[in-house]
């Protein structure tokens, strides 16, 4: 009830025929004071509409504007920007992305052709039936997860496999695909595509090229196949090669009119599709206060392996589901920073604003403008990765000395010699350049363009949510293995996982007792963040969504297998059913598979585990394979085999098998349990096929792999 429903007229009239005039004053202030209060933003104080204006930056508005113009037709953009061959690229974690931006640079210095580079996601697929036979159409696509296309490939992907077989008799391409032949459906997805192009009329120029990163050869690969296309283009269609000369396809502008609220400092861009459906499986990004940070490895390991916990509350929008996937944004090492702004000679330069912009309006670059070299360097851009032979190629007209472009060439044209030298040497761009260099004579003439341009962009890693929604709703934990392995068995060289020891520095940074530890590797990072957005103990994060779910019915019974940090998923697993049973739900039968090295050293969650056998009461059973603590390693696949007969009979049954970790040991798993199926069924190949299809159309068979 208001106020006013209590002070009426007839009220105050009464009041003030027998009230002293100090106490009308205090009545009347009273009415006024509340009279105003209730009409505030009515009829006065209103919002001003426009306020939000204060806080825009003008380079954003116009950016938005400016695309919301372009067609979405690839047609028709290649007709008005008069360009020759289009170059798409269907990217997860940025490397097609890259190679396309490298290749539609390299065919325009070769042959002078018109090219541009086109996210798939920012054009209509039915358009590219419409590129005339007079132009070329290159795809590079990736393969991820159980054969699954890239987010911004699913309008394409969706075209060509969901609907009627489109008409292609115009359309001309070549494809190349990113795969890795640990995972079991190793590049599916160019294979797919090419075919439907293929049944479509398309006509294709070239074998399809496939790289196979599971010997790290992507990078060769792409090159081997690119020479074969820059081949075919000379010999079937007339392209004349001329002289590679650097030329830059965007400007880096020194821009001292800039203010600090002007600027990127380091804020994640996440990268943009311009098909908004596939956007909602990611959130915003949001600095997460980190609640909780162990180390899950026994003090006698020389690994780390962290467990993580963010706080979501002060973010109302962030939420997940058990099985989804936290993507963190790190931050390069300030010691690769550093060495690569002393070898560039910019150290003195390191703040000054940038602005940037692309020198052909149908291109695009994938950093924020305007910003600082500091933030590309520190936040923007892959420096920690090794550097490919055509980088190294590109590197050699810019030597500061004789002997250092003569160290270049010898690696860039020679792959034994690079070869080797990798086995021998970390190279990332900062330490390469060092090593060309003698006595770190700067490399001035490297054009900020061909860095941005060369270098890939600092992408998010992606870890598997090891808690349970229905248990802790805002709240969300990771379980993080610490890359930091050997270059080879007899070096002293540690190659750094960039996300993982960010997270471990930060984890040594807070919640110690004693105070703040050292890094164990010496390494340093900006911790607190661009403008100290991350002060206190935070991380850029966003959540994305998975399809990795446990069944609607939790009388459902499962079967889950994982090996170390793939327990991650199937803990949120547990919890949520075991909340389920607490409140008195039925729960089906569960069985779990884990491997490590060792029961005393890498069990991770074990005393967890231990607890929640007891509390399910004979409804959960772990078997565990710890591959040290015996002559002959064991695995969890051996387990899987020995067991074979249990699960045979739970997967007839309509059980729901998971599978998390690596992808080499998901592919063994699958055979085991495919073997046993086809001998104790009597199937045959045929038989078996038709089950596993079925198995994962119905999502009762659900891989989640990497590696």
């Amino acid at each position: 009830m208001l106020i006013s429903d209590y002070i009426s007229l007839p009220h105050i009239v009464k009041y003030a025929q027998r009230a002293p005039l100090d106490d009308l004053a205090v009545l009347g202030i009273t009415v006024a004071a509340s009279t105003g209060y209730f009409l505030k933003r009515k009829y006065w104080d209103k919002p001003d509409p426009y306020y939000y204006t204060w806080f825009e930056r003008p380079q954003e508005k116009d950016s938005v504007r400016n695309s919301q113009k372009e067609t979405r037709d690839i047609a028709q953009k290649l007709d008005e920007a008069g360009k020759d061959i289009v170059v798409f690229f269907g990217s997860q974690s940025g490397t097609a992305e890259a190679f396309a931006n490298r290749l539609a640079r390299e065919l325009h210095l070769r042959f002078g052709v018109a090219v541009i580079s086109a996210d798939l996601s920012d054009f209509d697929a039915e358009s590219i039936a419409r590129i005339p036979c007079s132009k070329l159409a290159v795809f590079i696509l990736s393969t991820f997860g159980e054969g699954d296309p890239s987010d911004n490939t699913a309008g394409l992907w969706e075209w060509l496999t969901k609907s009627k077989p489109p008409t292609l008799t115009s359309l001309r391409y070549v494809a190349f695909g990113l795969g890795n032949s640990n995972y079991k459906y190793y590049n599916r997805v160019v294979d797919v595509v090419t075919e439907a192009l293929s049944t479509g009329g398309a006509q294709a120029l070239l074998p399809t090229g496939r790289a196979n990163d599971s010997n790290g050869g992507t990078a060769e690969d792409f090159m081997a196949w690119r020479d074969s296309l820059c081949e075919m283009l000379q010999r079937d269609l007339g392209y004349e090669q001329r002289e590679i000369i650097y030329q830059p396809t965007i400007t880096v502008i020194e821009d001292d009119s800039l203010t600090p609220i002007d600027l990127h400092h380091g804020e994640p861009v996440p990268a943009q599709h311009s098909a908004s459906k596939f956007s909602i499986l990611e959130s915003s990004v949001a600095a997460l206060p980190v609640v909780k940070s162990e180390e899950l490895f026994s003090p006698t390991s020389r690994r780390n392996c962290l467990h993580m916990e963010f706080d979501l509350n002060a973010f109302p929008e962030l939420k997940y589901k058990t099985g989804d996937h936290l993507a963190v944004w790190p931050s390069n090492p300030n010691q690769e920073v550093g060495r690569l702004l002393r070898i560039l000679g910019l150290e003195d330069r390191k703040d000054v604003p940038l602005s940037i912009a692309a020198l052909d309006a149908a291109a695009k670059f994938s950093v924020p403008t305007p910003t600082t070299l500091h933030a590309l360097l520190q936040h923007y851009l892959e420096i920690c990765g090794p550097v490919s032979r055509d980088t190294i190629t590109s590197l050699c007209q810019f030597a500061p000395t004789t002997e250092a472009k003569l160290f270049l060439q010898s690696l860039g044209s020679d792959k034994e010699a690079y070869s080797q030298h990798i086995q021998r040497h970390h190279i990332t761009l900062g330490r390469l350049l060092e090593q060309a260099s003698e006595e770190n004579t700067p490399w001035s003439q490297v054009p900020l363009s061909f860095l941005i341009e060369s270098l890939p962009p600092l992408r998010p890693r992606y870890y598997s949510i090891s808690s349970s929604s229905v248990v802790q709703a805002r709240q969300v934990s990771i379980t993080a293995v610490v890359d930091a392995k050997a270059l080879h068995p007899e070096s002293p060289t540690r190659i750094l996982g960039l996300t993982s020891n960010y997270l471990l520095a930060l984890k040594q940074a807070i919640h110690h007792e004693t105070g703040p530890q050292p890094h164990p590797h010496g390494l340093t990072y900006n911790l607190d963040g661009p403008d100290r957005a991350l002060e206190g103990g935070k991380v850029f994060a966003q959540v994305r969504k998975s399809k990795f779910k446990l069944p609607l019915i939790a009388s459902h019974p499962i079967v889950m297998v994982a090996a170390g940090t793939g327990i991650a998923p199937f803990r949120g697993f547990l919890q949520e059913r075991a909340r389920l049973l607490s409140m008195g739900r039925e729960v089906g039968k569960m069985v779990l598979f884990f491997g490590c090295r060792k029961s005393e050293e890498d069990y991770l969650y074990r005393e967890e585990f231990e607890d929640l056998v007891i509390a399910f009461g004979g409804k959960l059973e772990i078997i565990t394979a710890f591959s040290r603590e015996q002559e002959k390693k064991i695995y969890v696949q051996d387990r899987v085999e020995e067991h074979a007969e249990k699960l045979v009979q739970m997967l007839m049954a309509d059980a729901s098998f998971y599978v998390c970790g690596a992808a080499t040991m998901a592919r063994e798993v699958s055979k085991k349990i495919g073997d046993a199926m086809k001998r104790d069924n009597a199937w045959d190949d045929a038989q078996l096929k038709a089950w596993s299809e079925r198995a994962k159309r119905i999502n009762r068979w659900q891989e989640d792999v990497w590696g």
